[in-house]
């Protein structure tokens, strides 16, 4: 056993944000070849922070927040005994929401991987301050509405094990579309908040279920 260091749903902006931030490489690698061919069987651990750069499946872990729009969100990542400390301040650039993004690839070349054999998303977190979400970025979506789902816990000091059913995940602002599991090249767990204000969580396992 690894060694660990010691709300309700908010409205659809919340899918919105984490599907603008999601930059998860989704179809850089399949703009001229298909990516549909590439798709693979993939293992359900997907990253237990075990290593400080790379994830369970040996591809290194990405981080980007809103100062590419325009933002003044700062970040900070920490990765010590199996736990990722992730906070920060978020400053959203005018007139649109602030965010910070931890994407966990599944592929080392942004190709689909093949998540049909399980049921969703599991984490355990423990979320102090700010508010986060989650996406499964799929390569058939292109304008980045990626499908998204809230991450909600109590603030209480304590790591909760959060599943996120596929079913549950939706798009912000496109037709609403069954999730391609079959298609999914990163995951990116997002904290995000629509006026300046901070956030701190820590993750200790990401998986499949």
């Amino acid at each position: 056993m690894k060694t660990r260091n010691t709300t309700a749903y908010f409205f659809s902006n919340s899918l919105s944000v984490t599907a603008l931030l999601a930059f998860s490489l989704a179809s850089f690698s399949c703009v001229f070849i298909s990516c549909a061919s590439f798709a693979g069987s993939l293992n359900p651990a997907i990253d237990d922070f075990s290593d400080i750069k790379d994830n369970s499946l040996g591809i290194q872990r990405q981080f980007i927040n809103d100062s590419v729009a325009g933002g003044s969100t700062t970040t900070e990542q920490l990765v010590s005994e199996g736990v990722i400390f992730l906070k920060g301040e978020i400053t959203p650039p005018r007139g649109q929401p602030g965010w910070a993004s931890t994407v966990l690839p599944l592929d080392a070349q942004s190709l689909p991987r093949d998540a049909s054999a399980f049921e969703g998303i599991r984490l355990r977190v423990k979320v102090n301050t700010g508010n986060i979400s989650i996406s499964a970025n799929s390569t058939e979506v292109t304008n980045f509405d990626y499908h998204a789902a809230p991450v909600t816990v109590t603030a209480d000091g304590k790591f909760h094990e959060v599943k996120i059913p596929f079913t549950s995940m939706k798009r912000a602002w496109s037709e609403q579309t069954q999730l391609n599991t079959k298609t999914i090249n990163s995951l990116s767990i997002v904290a995000f908040s629509l006026q300046k204000s901070a956030f701190n969580f820590e993750l200790d396992e990401v998986s499949f279920y």
